[in-house]
């Protein structure tokens, strides 16, 4: 298909689940004012970037606007860390967007322009002229059925439809945000991907701060508990989304012999106490267990002929595990390892960039159990450096999603290349 206007002879639109060999084809109280630390606006073709650690909701939110405003803004997207007064946050981006839609969640760590950041907020802002992006509140997760799923596309895809940007067949991407902690991902992605179809979807579960207490999302001007929002973007411009995870197997099996899927917690592992038959499997006592273990020793569900990651929230009193994605009686887990955390991040955007050319921005749902290992092995500063240069922003999640699956200690997420310089738009 070409778009003469945007100057792209040639539209492709790739899904990577990467780190394997295949591809397939197919996204009030007062709190006292502090001094604004205004930043210039990153501004890039058909998108701009911003962040800011002010900590006033009302500073903060006109510090982003004036980093984005612009006469084609045409939707925000931003991360936030749960430090802020959500209640008052939603007010004062209301205020400072106006009419623009705006859509985000909490986090568990923000991906600014700068790298890896804490206690602030980031977003980005699209260019209307290159991006037709609609949004849509789930606040029923419970009940969430394929005639809901279905009727909530469909609205997203008439917005799509009305802008005649581009067609939707491979053009369009869906973005899924959830509440990390409604244990609802499977039950809602399961739905809308049958929804969706072919268009691909990507997405994070949103977090806060790793207190694992209240996790939101954002629609409408206001936070949201046990809900997601689904972003459905339309543009001519070429994406690839992916996936990647760093960890390979071990030897050791565990079998699940009983388990409560709705709470996602695991009691026994080979008819024994899970937390005792983990503790054994990597080398450990039961004392010994905590997140800095959880995140370098997770366990993997070999789905298909590729590993997906489970990975463990908690040890509980009666020795049980409870996990951050779904676990069920009879399925068989495998102690994994890991391996380059940064090298798998390039290997699979370096390809997506080779793929669509120069980047515009990368949208990345970066678990926080892979931030904590780079914390704890000192790579964090290599890989904040790295996210920088590849124009990543984007949050560190409770799990991350990627066409219809609830996945744990990814990155996950889509490039987007830039508009061919012979349209003449920026």
């Amino acid at each position: 298909m070409a778009y003469d206007h945007f100057g792209a002879p040639i539209k492709s639109t790739e899904v990577a689940l990467a780190a394997y060999v295949d591809a397939v084809k197919s996204e009030e109280s007062h709190s006292r004012l502090e001094p604004v630390e205004m930043k210039p606006a990153t501004t890039l073709p058909a998108v701009r970037v911003a962040s800011s650690s002010v900590r006033d909701p009302m500073l903060a939110a006109t510090n982003l606007a004036s980093q984005l405003d612009h006469e084609h803004l045409g939707c925000v997207l931003f991360f936030c860390s749960a430090e802020y007064d959500l209640g008052r946050l939603g007010i004062a981006l209301e205020h400072a967007f106006g009419k623009v839609r705006v859509c985000g969640c909490t986090s568990a760590g923000e991906i600014t322009p700068e790298g890896y950041g804490r206690g602030c907020i980031t977003a980005i802002g699209f260019d209307e002229r290159y991006f037709a992006i609609d949004c849509a509140l789930i606040s029923e997760l419970d009940n969430f059925t394929l005639q809901d799923a279905q009727g909530v596309i469909d609205g997203l895809l008439s917005t799509c439809r009305d802008a005649r940007l581009a067609p939707v067949k491979g053009n369009t991407f869906a973005i899924t945000l959830l509440d990390g902690l409604s244990s609802r991902e499977e039950l809602v992605l399961a739905t809308l991907n049958a929804a969706l179809g072919t268009i691909p979807q990507f997405g994070g579960s949103a977090g806060d701060d790793e207190r694992l207490a209240n996790t939101h999302v954002f629609y409408d001007g206001k936070f949201h508990t046990g809900a997601a929002t689904v972003l459905l973007v339309n543009t001519p411009l070429d994406f690839r989304v992916f996936s990647t995870h760093h960890m390979v197997d071990r030897s050791e099996k565990l079998v699940v012999t009983r388990a409560c899927a709705e709470s996602r917690t695991v009691y026994e592992l080979n008819a024994e106490p899970a937390a005792d038959a983990y503790a054994r499997a990597v080398g450990l006592t039961v004392d010994e267990l905590d997140r800095k273990v959880f995140a370098l020793r997770p366990l993997g569900v070999k789905i298909g002929g590729h590993y997906f990651i489970r990975s463990i929230q908690r040890v509980n009193p009666d020795r049980s595990l409870t996990f951050y994605c779904a676990v069920e009686t009879g399925i068989v887990m495998t102690a994994m390892e890991p391996e380059s955390l940064l090298d798998t991040v390039r290997t699979q955007i370096e390809a997506s960039e080779r793929s669509v050319g120069p980047p515009l921005v990368t949208i990345g749902c970066d678990c926080f159990l892979r931030r904590l290992e780079a914390e704890l092995t000192g790579e964090v500063e290599a890989v904040s450096e790295f996210l920088r240069h590849h124009k990543v922003i984007g949050f560190n999640t409770y799990g991350e999603q990627f066409d219809g699956m609830h996945i744990n200690q990814t990155f996950t997420g889509v490039v987007i290349g830039q508009p061919d310089a012979r349209s003449g738009q920026s």
